[in-house]
């Protein structure tokens, strides 16, 4: 299973969000595009989708931006990725109407795969949003430099992405 670029956006949003909680001025579009690299126009149309799923407020104008609009603690993982994901169908005979396989009839590959599909949800319902910041305020504050330091994967250990 491989989350969505959507999902994984969505997740950085909410994160860095939740980790500028209590700042006076709320965060940017702007500021996360360039935080994180990505197309501001792109996060714009997550941005609306967070909004309208209830779980950020968007201000427009001067001094506007964005803020959670519950707190950090509140917010499942599992649900927000339930939300983001378009397709959990690991395998072509997790469709009915699409599956062609011959052996489906003897297959046990869709049990198993169904019941990780399950544990992998399971994890992230454990998880709320806050559970993914340690330290909050290092996560915005740090210098680009160091972030692009940090975010460099331990050799032997699977990295953040995969």
């Amino acid at each position: 299973m491989r989350l969505t670029q959507w999902t994984d956006y969505t997740l950085r949003v909410l994160m860095y969000c939740a980790a500028t909680e209590g700042r006076v001025q709320p965060v940017t579009i702007s500021e996360v595009a360039e935080s994180y690299d990505i197309s501001r126009s792109h996060l714009t149309k997550i941005v609306q989708e967070l909004s309208a799923q209830g779980l950020l407020e968007t201000t427009r104008g001067r001094g506007g931006g964005m803020r959670l609009m519950k707190p950090a603690a509140e917010i499942n993982i599992g649900a927000v990725v339930r939300a983001t994901e378009t397709d959990f169908n690991l395998v072509e005979c997790f469709d009915p109407a699409q599956n062609q396989c011959r052996l489906s009839s003897h297959c046990y590959l869709k049990g198993v795969l169904g019941q990780a599909m399950r544990a992998f949800l399971a994890v992230l319902d454990k998880v709320t949003l806050a559970d993914l910041l340690a330290e909050p305020q290092s996560v915005v504050a740090m210098p680009q430099s160091r972030r692009l330091a940090a975010a460099q994967p331990v050799p032997g250990l699977p990295d953040a992405a995969g």
